[in-house]
C-alpha cells in the first residue's frame, strides 16, 4: 500500500510537472527552430524555397540600416530601461516603507488596472496628448511656450515604452522591497547611518535581485514591441520590430526577417540570462 501511494505521488507530481515543458516545446522551441531552419531558406519569384545557405545572413549583417536599426532599438531599450527604473525606485520605496498595507494592495491595484485595457489604445491617447495640437503643448501655450514637437521621434517612443513597462517595474520593485528585513534598516538606523546611506548600502543589496529582475522585464518588453516606435515614432528610422515588417512586406523577405527575429532573440536572452546570474550571484555573496 505505501508503494502504490508513493508511485502514485510520484505519478501525480510528473503530471503537473508537464503541462509548462510541453507549452514550451509546442509554442516556443518548434517554431523557434522552424524560424532558424527558414534564415536558410531562399525566396524566388516571391515564393519560398528550402535550402540551407546563409545568403540572408551574409545580406542582413552586411547592411547598415540593420546595424543602425540594431544599436538603436538597443539604446532605446536600454535607456527606457534605465528611466523606468529610477521613476519607480521612490514610488516602489514610498509603497513599501510609507503606507499602510491596505493602501499599498489598493495603489498595486491601481497600477494594474491599466493592463485591462488595449496598449494600442492607450497609445492612441498618447498622440492626442503628445500632438502638436495636443494636450501638453495646449498647457504649455497658455505660458508662451512652445510648441513641441513630441510625436514621430525618440521621446514619443520612450514615453509608449514607458507606459508599456513602469506599472509593471513599479509593482516588481515593492514585491522586492517589501521582502526587505525591517530589522536590518532599524540597526543602520540605530548606528546612525543616514537615510540615503541606509538606502545605498542596507536596501539596495538585500533587494538587488528583484530590482535587477524588474530591470530585465522591462528592456525584454521595450526591446520587442513594435506599437510604440510605430505609433509614437514614426517608424522612422526603424527599430528591428519595425525592421522585420518592412522586410516581409519587400519581396515577401521571410527568410531575412527571420535572421532579424534570431537576433533580437540572442540578444533577449543574453541580456537575461546575464542579469539574472548577476543577480543571484550577488545573492549568494551576501
Amino acid at each position: 500500500m505505501p508503494i502504490t501511494d508513493g508511485r502514485s505521488s510520484r505519478l501525480y507530481a510528473h503530471l503537473w510537472r508537464w503541462p509548462m515543458p510541453v507549452w514550451q516545446l509546442l509554442f516556443f522551441l518548434v517554431p523557434l527552430c522552424f524560424m532558424v531552419l527558414m534564415s536558410f531558406w531562399l525566396v524566388k519569384n516571391y515564393r519560398m524555397e528550402p535550402a540551407f545557405v546563409t545568403a540572408n545572413w551574409e545580406k542582413m549583417f552586411s547592411r547598415g540600416y540593420f546595424w543602425n536599426a540594431y544599436w538603436r532599438t538597443l539604446g532605446l531599450a536600454g535607456l527606457t530601461t534605465l528611466i523606468a527604473t529610477l521613476l519607480a525606485f521612490p514610488a516602489a520605496y514610498a509603497l513599501s516603507f510609507k503606507v499602510s498595507e491596505t493602501v499599498r494592495r489598493w495603489i498595486i491595484f491601481l497600477l494594474i488596472i491599466p493592463f485591462f485595457t488595449s496598449f494600442l489604445v492607450r497609445i492612441y491617447a498618447w498622440q492626442v496628448i503628445l500632438a502638436e495640437s495636443g494636450v501638453i503643448n495646449a498647457g504649455l501655450a497658455t505660458l508662451g511656450i512652445g510648441p513641441f514637437t513630441m510625436l514621430n521621434t525618440a521621446f514619443g517612443t520612450i514615453i509608449g515604452y514607458l507606459t508599456l513597462t513602469l506599472p509593471l517595474v513599479v509593482i516588481l520593485q515593492t514585491m522586492s522591497l517589501s521582502q526587505v528585513d525591517r530589522s536590518l534598516i532599524e540597526a543602520a538606523w540605530n548606528l546612525g547611518s543616514s537615510r540615503v546611506r541606509t538606502i545605498a548600502t542596507v536596501i539596495l543589496p538585500l533587494a538587488k535581485t528583484g530590482l535587477i529582475i524588474g530591470a530585465v522585464f522591462c528592456f525584454i518588453l521595450a526591446f520587442g514591441d513594435f506599437v510604440s516606435p510605430y505609433y509614437l515614432g514614426g517608424s522612422k528610422p526603424p527599430t528591428l520590430s519595425i525592421l522585420i515588417i518592412d522586410t516581409t512586406k519587400s519581396g515577401q523577405q521571410w527568410p531575412r526577417a527571420a535572421v532579424v527575429a534570431i537576433t533580437m532573440i540572442v540578444t533577449l536572452l543574453t541580456v537575461a540570462f546575464a542579469a539574472v546570474a548577476l543577480a543571484y550571484r550577488s545573492r549568494v555573496r551576501r
